[in-house]
């Protein structure tokens, strides 16, 4: 998700999309420690993924 996107969300459905986020990047973790996973990029996408809602969060309760 770009973070032109996330900029229009409010405080609650980024926390909930963070929250979800965090949750996946838990289960890629364990899948790819457990070589369920070809790629260790989708870990990189989601880290950065999580890092762009932390940033837009950040901003709407800076406000």
């Amino acid at each position: 998700m770009k973070y032109s996107e996330m900029k229009d969300l409010t405080v609650d459905e980024l926390r909930r999309r963070l929250q979800d986020g965090r949750r996946q990047l838990f289960e890629t973790k364990m899948k790819h420690s457990l070589g369920q996973i070809a790629s260790p990029i989708t870990i990189r996408d989601i880290r950065r993924d999580c890092a762009r809602i932390q940033t837009a969060l950040t901003q709407k309760l800076s406000r």
